[in-house]
């Protein structure tokens, strides 16, 4: 027996999704509403639905407003494909490229920019007030796609600004159990801005050449952020979360070039744990604003140079006295993360400074224990080729000198600390009255 809640874009009567799949979207939830109308029949009435977008380029000319729970959006492929590789080729060559844009079931936002308010530029618009909270409304294996960045101002060609006033998914309103799985975005000036989450699932998602990738907004508990592939621009967050409890950041690949990788603002009880993140510049991972009892542990710290001509004179305004891992809170642990800081040293900020590694800026008790720092001074190069220029530096590890850093520095403001075997005596900057410190042990010493 066919359900009748199960839908296809590209057969319902109304509108034509090629042309404005948010119309054709609405229609369908208007439908599923009249048809759902009664919260109790036979211990059900309420089921939800699908809504199947097959593979195909779907422009977005309607926001799309989701009010209703139990609602899975989802399609046959995350279709991405580098867009800024393809934009920062000459245009003579592009006739030669087997492909120009993202594949796959692809929502293009042809929505008018917003800039005055991220939510009207939003591709998928949620909120809905009362009681019980929305819930369970998934988007998965389909792709949302920018198209184009615009100019800012800057001395930047307009593809290279992370700026169009486009969102991906707004949440606006407390919701439970969403599901964000196997999704594609590119090109937008943010992916994800999701308000007052609870138990928020974003897993295995390419989200990346957006302004800002994922962002948790307000507050939350018991989310999770795992196995995505994610890269924001220089002028936004990787991974942002404010006043969440109970976050589980694990297990993601974060690329260059977002102003850093993980961001934390007022985030208790916490994880980030087995993420390999990447960065251009310092700050890489921030807990700030009395950010407590978190671990960070276990993971692989890059920090290197923009090895690709276009974006070679941009960076996030971070001099290399700030720190790769930044703390202000109490009671946050440390422990067993590898960092490689691979720099020219001629290009070191403030001139002739020692670059840090880990900075605790302010509060008590954290533990700083087995991490293991590699510092290397390299030859900073640079190639037209993104791909080329990228896997080059990555892959290069022969003959480069030592680089001197600090790889721990606790703040007057940062008291009754305990770092162990993190660094070095000389290393390890710290009020040692104020603080407990086992030293690395140093060769010869």
């Amino acid at each position: 027996m066919p359900s009748n809640n199960y839908y296809d874009v590209t057969a319902w009567p109304v509108g034509n999704p090629y042309k404005d799949v948010g119309e054709v979207i609405n229609s369908i939830i208007a439908d599923i509403k009249e048809r759902q109308n009664v919260t109790d029949v036979d211990n059900g009435g309420k089921p939800g639905a699908v809504i199947y977008l097959p593979p195909g380029d779907y422009h977005l000319r309607t926001q799309v407003l989701i009010d209703i729970s139990f609602l899975r959006i989802q399609g046959s492929g995350h279709g991405f494909t580098s867009s800024s590789i393809r934009f920062n080729v000459p245009e003579d060559e592009w006739p030669g490229l087997h492909e120009l844009w993202p594949g796959g079931s692809r929502i293009i936002v042809d929505l008018p920019p917003a800039a005055d308010d991220a939510a009207k530029g939003a591709a998928f618009y949620v909120e809905r007030s009362g009681s019980p909270r929305i819930s369970s409304v998934e988007f998965s294996n389909f792709c949302i796609d920018g198209l184009h960045f615009t100019a800012d101002g800057s001395s930047l060609q307009p593809e290279n600004t992370y700026v169009n006033g486009k969102t991906g998914i707004h949440v606006a309103s407390a919701n439970d159990s969403f599901r964000i799985n196997g999704m594609g975005f590119v090109y937008l000036e943010n992916a994800l801005t999701i308000h007052h989450a609870d138990a928020l699932s974003i897993h295995d998602n390419f989200i990346a050449e957006c302004g800002s990738c994922i962002g948790l907004r307000g507050w939350g508990q018991a989310s999770k952020i795992t196995d995505n592939l994610i890269g924001a621009g220089f002028k936004g967050h990787s991974i942002y979360a404010e006043n969440h409890g109970g976050l589980l950041i694990t297990a993601n690949n974060v690329f260059p070039r977002g102003a850093s990788s993980v961001h934390l603002s007022g985030v208790t009880r916490s994880s980030i744990s087995n993420n390999r993140l990447h960065s251009f510049y310092p700050g890489m991972v921030i807990l700030a604003d009395n950010s407590s009892e978190n671990l960070v542990a276990t993971n692989h710290f890059l920090r290197d140079h923009e090895p690709w001509t276009p974006f070679l004179e941009v960076d996030n305004g971070l001099d290399d006295l700030h720190g790769l891992l930044t703390i202000n809170g109490n009671n946050n642990s440390v422990i067993g993360n590898h960092f490689s800081e691979v720099i020219d040293s001629e290009s070191i900020r403030p001139e002739g400074a020692t670059p840090v590694i880990i900075r605790l800026t302010e509060g008590t008790g954290n533990l700083v224990s087995n991490n293991h720092v590699v510092a290397l001074d390299v030859h900073a190069s640079s190639s037209d080729s993104c791909f080329s220029a990228q896997v080059d530096a990555l892959l290069a590890t022969g003959a480069s000198e030592g680089l001197a850093v600090a790889a721990v520095v606790v703040d007057p403001a940062s008291t009754r600390n305990t770092i162990l075997d993190s660094g070095t005596d000389a290393q390890v900057i710290a009020d040692r009255t104020a603080n407990a410190l086992r030293a690395t042990p140093a060769i010869g010493g």
